[in-house]
């Protein structure tokens, strides 16, 4: 398929183009309802009641933040829980450029544009205004989910009034796009068009084809990719350090145990270290690519003999079923999974929480949630993927991407119950959300200097990965 610019022109949103056929006549849960209409206050009342080690200032002050470079983000996260029945949310990884509108059901019977629109008018659109910027055009990239890309394209056009250009930016192909003096431009008829800001929804390796730094400003930039948004190596370290941070306060980002800066030879011994239960990272991969959930022994060496694009992985405790999740320094948590069905299988599914920044603080703009091909069970007979993965993306091409959407569970009133998750769990995955983009954000501060520039030393340091400097674009 030979790919083009398209020129997005306002008042032409058609919602048939834009949401899944599952979601276009949902109608969203009573409870999620109830949980968007929640304010800050109310929000930090429930938390700080519910755990009253919180610090509720300090709560207040991380809901009320303002992020400078990690404008909108999605959480996946699991819900689980130990032996001793105590459950919480755990953050998997978090994604800049994440999917999530199109599977949300809408607020109210008037709200057309749903999600698109609350995440364009309330952070896209603020960030710019504060901004001096270049001379030029609004544009939105994509090298993936052409179905929400091209939603923001036409919710931008629509409350700008602007002409949008909906620009391809795909990984190994002819790019449209070029930089001059930090400046995104296209050519057309010879003639050099500038974009002064630009909406990314660019996924894969986007640092190899968009500098770290730009006068265009770009939603989000690469620099967010790098310090976690992208990088599970480097985002681990971000939530570390920002843990730190806040220690005091009684919050902290819940996630798997992690050994990071791992090389391929290592892994066994960090396997056996988790009792022979563990996930195996591409810190760099997205979409489900890139992880491998080993729990036998096969599953380890068929890992083992493969060669791989990079020279760092992260290995992480793995959460299953009670009888075979890792042993970490946490205990052992498993899953709680679904309501089980008629059949009595539980399934493992895990939420993505989406969030933005905007001046008034942060708030959620989309929730769903995604189960595993195969049901939870006390022994696994095939393949652990099966049962553990939950990514709805397949790749069926360099380029190419298809997706499971019978595996896709709304926030309706028929999914939704299924979840087996109250009003206090989207509470607790939405903070969870809200922190894991603020370490990300903290980490991106850290790697630019009072100029403003790349500190490259400082980034190789955090991540060294031949392989992965060789791709970033200065």
């Amino acid at each position: 398929m030979k790919r083009k610019i398209e020129i997005i022109k306002p008042e032409n949103f058609e919602q048939e183009n834009h949401f899944y056929p599952k979601a276009l006549n949902s109608q969203l849960h009573a409870m999620v309802s109830h949980f968007f209409n929640l304010d800050h206050s109310r929000v930090i009342k429930r938390y700080t009641h519910l755990n009253p080690q919180v610090n509720a200032k300090m709560l207040e002050s991380i809901l009320k933040y303002q992020n400078k470079h990690f404008y909108w983000g999605g959480s996946d996260l699991f819900y689980v829980t130990t032996e001793k029945g105590q459950r919480s949310m755990v953050v998997l990884e978090t994604n800049s450029c994440p999917s999530g509108q199109k599977s949300m059901p809408p607020r109210t019977d008037a709200d057309e544009h749903r999600g698109y629109r609350y995440l364009i008018e309330n952070s896209f659109l603020p960030a710019i205004r504060k901004r001096r910027l270049p001379q030029g055009s609004l544009a939105v990239i994509y090298d993936k989910n052409y179905m929400e890309s091209s939603g923001y394209a036409q919710t931008i056009a629509d409350l700008t009034g602007e002409v949008v250009y909906l620009i391809p930016h795909f990984n190994n192909e002819e790019s449209f796009l070029g930089f001059d003096d930090g400046v995104m431009f296209f050519e057309n008829e010879g003639k050099k068009n500038f974009i002064r800001a630009a909406f990314r929804y660019v996924t894969q390796k986007p640092w190899n084809r968009i500098p770290v730094q730009t006068k265009t400003f770009i939603y989000n930039s690469v620099l967010v990719c790098l310090s976690g948004g992208r990088n599970k190596l480097v985002a681990n370290k971000a939530y570390e350090l920002y843990n730190s941070e806040i220690f005091d306060s009684g919050l902290r980002i819940n996630t798997p145990e992690t050994i990071k800066d791992v090389s391929k030879l290592e892994i066994p011994l960090w396997v056996q270290r988790f009792g022979g239960k563990a996930v195996i990272k591409n810190p760099y991969s997205n979409a489900g690519q890139g992880v491998y959930t080993i729990t036998t022994e096969k599953e380890l060496s068929d890992f083992m003999k493969n060669d791989y694009p990079y020279d760092q992985f992260i290995v992480q405790s793995l959460i299953g079923h009670y009888e075979w999740s890792s042993h970490s320094e946490h205990g052992r948590y498993f899953h709680v999974g679904t309501i089980p069905n008629k059949k009595g299988n539980i399934y493992i599914a895990d939420l993505r929480v989406m969030v933005y920044s905007s001046p008034k603080g942060f708030f959620p703009c989309a929730i769903y949630a995604r189960r595993a091909r195969k049901p939870l069970a006390s022994t696994i007979e095939d393949s652990s993927w099966e049962v553990l993965g939950t990514n709805l993306s397949v790749k069926v091409g360099e380029n190419d991407w298809d997706s499971e959407t019978s595996r896709l569970m709304l926030m309706d009133r028929k999914d939704f119950n299924t979840l087996g998750i109250g009003i206090d769990d989207l509470i607790e995955a939405y903070i969870q959300s809200v922190l894991s983009l603020v370490a990300i954000d903290k980490m991106a501060q850290n790697l630019l200097n009072k100029k403003g520039q790349f500190k490259i030393k400082l980034f190789k340091s955090l991540d060294n990965d031949e392989s992965l400097m060789k791709e970033i674009m200065i």
